[in-house]
């Protein structure tokens, strides 16, 4: 089975962007608003520290790392729990769900996560929809 999901996925495949700001040396990823202490598992919204798990904060770190592209659940399981994910299990769309909803908290006027049905989750920084409508809206 998941031979067959490896062979669909260069179909789909996106190819990764890096992070908008990379400082690898210093162990920070810089995201948008977002300040990403590698080293300390720490995270910045806007110079306010995220109470992340564990967790969330390697979630977060996979997704940065891959900024733009649509990572699958399965890879995301593999670098954050280290193991295959079990048919059914739903511990990856949990966790961004935890992680989404802090990061909105944040910062209410963008969204990072995306869902892309059938395929995965892209982390990028955009406006929201609701800053888009009432600027648009008037």
């Amino acid at each position: 089975m998941q031979r067959l999901g490896r062979e669909r996925l260069p179909r789909f495949r996106v190819v990764a962007a890096y992070p908008e700001s990379e400082d690898i040396q210093a162990g920070v990823l810089y995201v948008g608003e977002l300040e990403i202490r590698l080293e300390e598992g720490l995270v910045l919204a806007t110079g306010q520290a995220l109470m992340l798990s564990v967790r969330e904060f390697e979630l977060l770190v996979a997704m940065a790392k891959r900024l733009g592209a649509i990572i699958t659940r399965d890879e995301l399981y593999r670098t954050v729990w280290g193991a295959e994910q079990r048919p059914g299990d739903r511990s990856v769309d949990v966790y961004v769900s935890k992680l989404r909803g802090k990061l909105e908290t944040a910062l209410p006027d963008r969204r990072f996560i995306h869902t892309h049905p059938g395929f995965g989750y892209r982390f990028q920084p955009q406006p929201s929809r609701n800053v888009h409508m009432e600027t648009a809206g008037g």
